[in-house]
This record gives structure tokens, sequence and C-alpha cells, in this order.
């Protein structure tokens, strides 16, 4: 057999499907290379490479099985602290500054237990680079039962489309109904922005926003490498006076004191994404992690913007004042 095996060559789903098996027996069964060739009917070089290919195409995750005394502890200590409906924080490096992919497995992980239940519903998802991290790690599924709209554009004033439309992405990983926004974040006029939100597809998406059974978003921070400004969106001048007016951190475009409250921001006239009312009526959960984002955190808790937060070990513990 050992011919037939060194010939044994598959392609494309099939031979992802051999690469999960593969990885099945090698990760969770403790077989040793040279059973899973046997039982393959492949050679041991065969496994290795099908193990590869598991890896590369993410179809492994690693989750260290332990009781995360110190995780669990600070969690229950941001909900205290803040009132939060859900908290969940995940394992780091000590003196680790920012750790998007833990925190981003950890929320795809919720994310896929919600999207487990079978009646339809509707998810509304902020952008940014921590959501692209979760549509990354979500598990591929088929919900076409689903809806998941976006809470911002994608766009820049000139057209340019962001790096970061993860609602797309998201939808086509678990076969959702999508429902992007397809405008500029930030408009060039007042009058601009009227205009595209009097569309009756704005509507429609305002409807989906309204009915939406969980919010998922990240966070920014204002600075020299604000978001906002370095992916366009906003110019120099118009992130100068934002921080004038004592912006710390952005939620959905709104720039946010420290106290959690809308300031007098230039651009504001001109955003088109939804707002957040407080005190929020559904999960409204934020994805975070970093030392820049830690005040921008603690001020939308402060300001009841949300009531929901995954992060990760450092974060949490800048946000809770003990780093």
């Amino acid at each position: 057999m050992s011919g037939t095996g060194e010939r044994h060559d598959v392609n494309g789903d099939r031979r992802l499907d051999m690469a999960a098996r593969a990885a099945w027996l090698y990760y969770d069964k403790g077989r040793t290379q040279d059973q899973i060739a046997a039982e393959l009917r492949v050679s041991r070089q065969i496994v290795q490479r099908l193990i590869a290919l598991a890896q590369s195409e993410r179809l492994i995750r690693f989750q260290l099985v332990h009781p995360l005394s110190d995780c669990i502890e600070l969690a229950e200590r941001l909900k205290d602290r803040f009132e939060l409906q859900y908290c969940e924080v995940a394992l780091n490096e000590l003196g680790t500054t920012e750790d998007i992919p833990s925190v981003g497995l950890l929320a795809a992980l919720h994310l896929e237990t919600v999207l487990q239940q079978k009646a339809p519903l509707t998810i509304a998802i902020g952008n940014g680079k921590a959501m692209r991290e979760v549509s990354r790690r979500l598990r591929p599924m088929s919900r076409p039962q689903h809806k998941c709209v976006s809470l911002m554009g994608n766009l820049t004033r000139d057209g340019r489309a962001s790096h970061y439309d993860v609602v797309t992405w998201l939808s086509e990983r678990i076969g959702a109904q999508c429902y992007p926004l397809p405008m500029p974040v930030v408009t060039g006029s007042r009058e601009e922005r009227e205009v595209l939100q009097a569309q009756p597809g704005y509507q429609t998406l305002r409807s989906l926003v309204g009915e939406a059974s969980l919010l998922m978003m990240g966070i920014g921070y204002w600075g020299p490498e604000a978001s906002l400004y370095v992916d366009g969106f906003i110019t120099a001048a118009e992130t100068g006076q934002a921080m004038e007016r004592g912006a710390v951190g952005e939620l959905l475009g709104r720039a946010i004191d420290a106290d959690g409250r809308i300031v007098d921001a230039a651009y504001h006239p001109r955003l088109t994404s939804f707002a957040l009312r407080p005190p929020p009526d559904r999960p409204t959960i934020i994805v975070a992690s970093g030392t820049n984002r830690a005040p921008a955190v603690e001020a939308a808790f402060r300001g009841h913007l949300a009531n929901g937060l995954i992060t990760d070990e450092n974060t949490a513990r800048l946000i809770l004042g003990e780093s």
C-alpha cells in the first residue's frame, strides 16, 4: 500500500477534509504520525503536510486547559466596577502592551456561541483591528438565517475603501446575510450626510440595527496614531480639535471624553455611523486590547455606552488602575 499511499494526492475540499481528520487524530486523539499514516493509508510525509495544511487554514485553535483564576477574577472585578452584563479576560504574557490575537479569539468563541441558535438573529458589528481579528478567528459555519449589519461606513470622503470592512468578512465566514453601510465614515458636508441618510437603504440598516440582539465593536483612542486619522477618515486639524475638546477615545466614530460624554468635535455633524444611546438596552460588547485603549474603554463604561467587554489581562489591569 505504500506506493498507493505516495500517489494519494487529493485536492480542494477533500484535501481539507483529510487535513482536518489528520489534525484531529494527532492533537485530540494523541496518535503518532505513523499511526495516522496507517489509518489514512498515506505516507508519513503526507500526514506531515496534511497537519501543516490544517494549521495554515486555521482549522486548529489552541486552548489552554486551566482554571485561569486570575482572568476570571479580573473579569468579575470589571463587572462589579462598571456594572457590566458580560466580561471575559484573555490570558496573555506579562508586560504585553497589546494582544489583539488573544482577544480576537476569545471574542470569536463568544460570537460562535451566540450564532449557534437556530432562530434567525441580527448582530450589529463595528470596524477596526480587533473586530477584523474576530472575523479571522471565527470558525467557518453555515448560518444563512442570520443577518450581520454594519454600525459604521467603510469609505473615506474620496471613496477609498477601508481596510477594516469587517461585516463583509464576518458574513462570508458564517454564510450569513450581509448588510454593509456603503458610505463614507465622515462625509464632506452636513448636506451630503443628510442626503445619504435619507436613502431607503440607510433606513433599512437603521431598522436592522434597532432589532439587533447583539452589538459588538472595537474602540479607538486619540493621538497621532488615532485610527480615524491614520485611515484617512478625518484630517489632522479635525483630530487636534477633538483632542482640544477633551477626547480620549472614539466609539463608532464618535469622540468621547474621560467621562464618556460625546465631545463637541467639528466632524460629528458629518458622521454617518449609528449612535449608541446610554444606557444600552441589549448586549453591547467592546472588544479591545492595548495600553492606549484602556482610558477609552474606561470612558465608555463611565458614560454607560456599553455593558460588555472582552479584553486581555494587562489591559484589564490598566482599566482597573493597577498598572
